[in-house]
């Protein structure tokens, strides 16, 4: 029988819809921008899916931190190794992981970002396996599941030969906040691994050629806006071109709005974009795909929810990409928390990747 060790983050992903890009030490701000907890929810998604193993032990922590997801996916027999009070810390994740690994686990499979995966990685290091559910803000190491029903899969499928090197990494998170991405390799953990199921590390490109594709993709842009219609311009170097080529500064790593070639709003988060669309009723959406990751909505954009994508439609969503990018990234993925809508995108989608170029890209299923 398989030993798995369940760790929830019950605030994680907390910062996201409102605009935090992160919620590590920004959680009573989260909560007065009327941030809710998600972190439970993406983890019953996983529990649902592995109730029915008769393969599986679980231990976990008091209330919030695993028990309460474990009683409501309706997974009986667990055992609570570690109580908590009050506000949930790192100190607490790294106890319970500690008192889960003294009661032989195999497996620490816990739900939050990476400073979770930092956390749980301080007591398992490479000895033992962890997997992470995705439900931070961005999750930029190689320990997540592209999403919650991938990491139950990736537990049932978890053993000696399905079992991979994957870098968990360190992202400064007041730099972040002020609008520059900084990381570097925290360590390399063990994680289980099948195709299609398990997260890349996220990659920086920064060449020449890179920069010349960026700009041939903004030209292309900036000749095809429409006047009167309200662009939503997502975070990262590909669209923050576009802003340039502009003349506006863009928030590199949030989310702003423009109509007619000028900011309308900038670093938007869920309730202002929503406001937006609600008085725009021709809005479109620009995204580019996280580097190697592949992911479209889900990972450092959650600012752009479900609700905003139903409203505004998939058609009207624009996805662009340096073609370096979209040669090192061999699917494109979608957790945008509905798995509805998720579906609806379909198998491919069309990437402008250079000026009047464009190609389409699988959709991993």
């Amino acid at each position: 029988m398989k030993r798995i060790g369940l760790i929830i983050n019950p605030v994680a992903g907390m910062g996201g819809s409102v605009g935090l890009k992160g919620t590590d030490g920004n959680v009573e701000e989260a909560r007065r921008r009327g941030a809710v907890p998600r972190a439970t929810e993406r983890a019953k998604i996983a529990l649902a899916h592995l109730a029915k193993s008769t393969d599986l032990a679980f231990v976990t922590c008091s209330g919030a931190m695993g028990e309460d997801a474990l009683k409501e996916a309706g997974i009986a027999g667990y055992r609570v190794l570690y109580h908590y009070t009050g506000e949930s810390s790192p100190e607490d994740t790294r106890k319970a992981v500690r008192a889960f690994l003294e009661n032989g686990t195999d497996l620490v499979l816990f739900c939050g970002g990476d400073g979770t995966a930092r956390d749980v990685f301080d007591v398992c290091g490479s000895d033992v396996p962890l997997l992470g559910i995705p439900a931070g803000v961005k999750m930029y190491s190689a320990v997540f599941a592209i999403d919650p029903a991938s990491a139950a899969d990736l537990v049932l499928a978890c053993d000696r030969h399905h079992l991979r090197d994957a870098e968990v990494m360190d992202v400064d998170e007041n730099a972040y906040r002020a609008g520059t991405l900084k990381t570097r390799l925290y360590g390399i953990a063990r994680t289980p691994a099948l195709a299609g199921k398990i997260q890349a590390a996220k990659q920086v490109y920064e060449e020449q050629d890179e920069e010349r594709a960026k700009a041939a993709i903004a030209q292309f842009i900036d000749e095809i806006l429409l006047q009167g219609t309200l662009y939503i311009i997502g975070a990262g170097t590909t669209t923050e071109a576009i802003a340039r080529r502009l003349s506006i500064k863009k928030t590199l790593l949030g989310v702003d709005a423009i109509r007619n070639r000028r900011l309308v709003a900038a670093d938007c988060d869920e309730k202002t974009l929503l406001a937006l669309v609600e008085k725009s009723p021709d809005t479109r959406v620009i995204l580019s795909p996280i580097g190697a990751q592949g992911f479209i909505l889900g990972r450092g954009n959650q600012q752009i929810s479900a609700r905003i994508v139903r409203r505004i439609g998939i058609k009207n969503l624009i996805v662009i990409a340096t073609p370096h990018k979209l040669a090192q990234t061999p699917h494109l993925y979608i957790d945008s928390g509905d798995a509805a809508l998720d579906r609806e995108f379909g198998d491919s989608i069309q990437v402008i990747s250079g000026y009047r170029i464009a190609q389409r890209k699988k959709i991993h299923r």
